[in-house]
């Protein structure tokens, strides 16, 4: 666990020295670690080093995990994963956060959730602009819709966006695609000013966060170069 609390420093550290270089300010960018597949003892060493916003990647994870820390202040829960429609409603009791919004239909069935249960959620769209088969999230020519079902529902907060782009060895080959990212979301803020709220571009991960940084990210989502490459029980 010390091994925890070494690597997050780690990764504040570089944080900070890729904002700086750039000439932002650190305070912009929030680091979510990503605990998918390792156990809540883990999240409690990260929470006891200071990390306060957590990633998971699969609601059925997230509900043997999340309720321990209910009594817990100051936490904050993204849904980083691909998100079935039909489990939208558990999603929206659980998470704080939904990032991966890619379609109408699960912007439509979140709304209803929330509606439901007298909750406003925070919710990015995930754009999917390296077209991979493996890969989730809307296509460019389907966000402009999205939006707007996000926007005229009430209990939803469209945020931002969010982006997986395809893994290159070399994290300069990801560059594009980040400014992708933000160039899509000055286009939408030209189109509807105000539209996506407090402008969150969830984008990077544990090889190429420096880079998304130096493109604009205010959200970076890290789990190998936090918890390690995986967990063995």
């Amino acid at each position: 666990m010390i091994m925890i609390e070494s690597n997050l420093q780690e990764i504040r550290d570089r944080l900070s020295a890729a904002a700086r270089r750039c000439g932002r300010q650190p305070e912009e960018i929030t680091l979510v670690a990503v605990g998918k597949n390792f156990p809540a003892d883990f999240l409690s060493a990260a929470i006891k080093a200071g990390q306060c916003h957590f990633g998971e990647n699969r609601v059925q994870e997230a509900e043997s995990k999340i309720p321990q820390f209910r009594s817990t202040p100051n936490l904050t829960w993204h849904m980083i994963g691909h998100l079935q429609s039909n489990k939208a409603r558990r999603a929206a009791e659980l998470f704080d956060v939904i990032q991966t919004v890619e379609s109408v239909k699960l912007a439509r069935k979140l709304g209803e959730a929330c509606a439901d249960l007298g909750k406003n959620l925070s919710v990015l769209i995930q754009v999917d602009l390296g077209q991979e088969e493996t890969k989730f999230g809307a296509d460019r020519s389907q966000v402009a819709a999205i939006v707007e079902e996000i926007v005229r529902r009430g209990g939803l907060r469209l945020d931002g966006l969010m982006t997986i782009p395809p893994f290159f060895e070399d994290p300069e080959r990801t560059r594009p695609y980040f400014a992708g990212l933000r160039e899509m979301m000055q286009s939408l803020e030209m189109e509807q000013p105000g539209c996506l709220g407090t402008k969150h571009l969830s984008m990077g991960m544990s090889h190429d966060f420096e880079v998304a940084v130096q493109e604009g990210a205010t959200l970076v989502r890290i789990g190998t170069a936090i918890f390690g490459e995986r967990y063995v029980g």
